[in-house]
């Protein structure tokens, strides 16, 4: 099944003014009682867009979807459904427009798979007719392409939990809307169908449809969205392109985590590594781990994966860092690149050139503390130049191949309270 066919395609995703939004909200506010949950929150999503709503629990994306589809009232602020005022619309009539894919897959009574599904076309029927040739098409269609066809006559209560997820997209698929909402649509999903599942919403995207998720997953959701809404604290914290958004500073602002955001080599797309904030060994003890005023010049010696898990955390952590000298396609080097920070490198298996030797030797000399990883300046390290930027530094930490980030963290923080050169 692809993007193409009947009804996972084209069949009312081209309908309206193409000018129009599918969705749009503005200065939407929803208050549970006394309790705000989110406030003021614009966002739209255009034909063809996958938009990912990201942020902790409690951040409100649920509540934004359940406004957007009409379950909840919100206090203030406007959804437009295809320019029209959602308030404005029946409820059948909004079932014609968008479809919702919830988190929860809990479902009391014991209906078949197939039944589950079929209620999808309800917006679509008179309150007496019978399905037609129209509906068991799109039935059937939306089955295959969520992959619950296999255990269509099954009842509901005797299927897992990750399959009662793809039934419940299937019931959104059968409704053949142009526009669909899904509240974590992989959360209870093995590695395969998550991908599958949103493989297969972004070919309805690219199809002409227009979908806004809640997605837990960040990588996830900087491999398949078009753009990126962060809700935290009750308002939008950062909106647009995955590449703009998930920064270490939004991250830690929204989730207050330590991230470090690199490019995954697989996808070419923001992948992040987080670490707790709240960790020992942290630079400060205050929750802003990451005031300036607690950061410092890091010039990391070390080559291989344990060099570049070190630049990982000390950029995550607010540190000004530097590397080298290492070899060309050092994994090291690979993560001084995603973080921005200066590198020396030099050709593998052979001789350093003295300017490059000289380069980290500044750099070096610049820095407040040297970490040296691993082998690092000691025998068996096959760039002898190290030992030379050892050399040129005023404090240096050591820490082997198996650091923990406390063991990293505390030491360049107490680098500056003791002596601590290990030469």
């Amino acid at each position: 099944m692809t993007a193409e066919s009947p009804a996972l395609g084209d069949a009312d995703a081209s309908a309206g003014d193409t000018d129009i939004p599918p969705i749009e909200v503005s200065d939407l506010s929803v208050s549970f009682g006394d309790v705000p949950v989110v406030s003021g929150v614009d966002l739209r999503v255009e034909r063809g867009s996958l938009v990912g709503l990201v942020g902790p629990n409690g951040a409100g994306k649920t509540t934004v979807l359940r406004a957007i589809k009409g379950t909840l009232s919100p206090d203030a602020g406007e959804v437009r459904l295809d320019g029209d005022p959602a308030e404005s619309l029946s409820a059948r009539e909004a079932g014609r427009r968008v479809a919702g894919v919830p988190q929860e897959t809990s479902l009391a009574f014991d209906f078949r798979v197939r039944q589950i599904v079929e209620m999808g076309r309800t917006p679509h029927l008179g309150r007496f007719d019978g399905h037609g040739p129209d509906d068991e098409r799109a039935v059937r269609e939306a089955m295959d392409a969520a992959g619950v066809e296999r255990f269509a006559d099954r009842a509901i209560t005797e299927v897992s939990g990750g399959e009662r997820q793809r039934v419940l997209l299937a019931r959104a698929l059968a409704q053949e809307t142009a526009s669909l909402l899904l509240d974590e649509p992989t959360a209870s999903l093995d590695v395969n169908h998550a991908v599958r599942t949103l493989e297969l919403v972004r070919e309805l995207v690219d199809g002409g449809r227009a979908a806004l998720a809640a997605i837990h997953d960040l990588d996830m959701a900087a491999r398949y969205c078009d753009e990126i809404v962060v809700l935290a604290n009750g308002g939008v914290r950062a909106a647009g392109p995955p590449e703009t958004v998930l920064t270490a500073d939004a991250l830690r602002d929204a989730f207050d985590a330590e991230a470090f955001v690199g490019e995954s080599p697989a996808t070419g797309s923001p992948t992040v590594t987080a670490f707790d904030a709240g960790d020992e060994g942290a630079l400060a003890d205050s929750p802003d781990s990451a005031d300036p005023a607690d950061s410092r010049r890091v010039h990391v010696v070390g080559s291989g994966r344990p060099a570049g898990r070190a630049v990982a955390r000390l950029a995550a952590a607010g540190h000004a860092v530097s590397v080298g000298v290492v070899p060309e396609g050092d994994a090291a080097a690979g993560v001084a690149a995603d973080a921005d920070a200066p590198v020396v490198t030099a050709p593998p298996f052979a001789a350093v050139p003295s300017e490059r030797r000289d380069e980290a030797v500044a750099l070096a000399r610049a820095a407040d503390v040297t970490a040296a990883v691993g082998k690092a300046g000691r025998a068996g390290d096959e760039l002898g130049s190290n030992m030379a930027v050892l050399d040129a530094s005023d404090r240096i930490v050591r820490v082997d191949d198996t650091f923990g980030d406390g063991d990293l963290l505390d030491a360049v923080r107490e680098s500056d309270e003791a002596d601590t050169s290990g030469r």
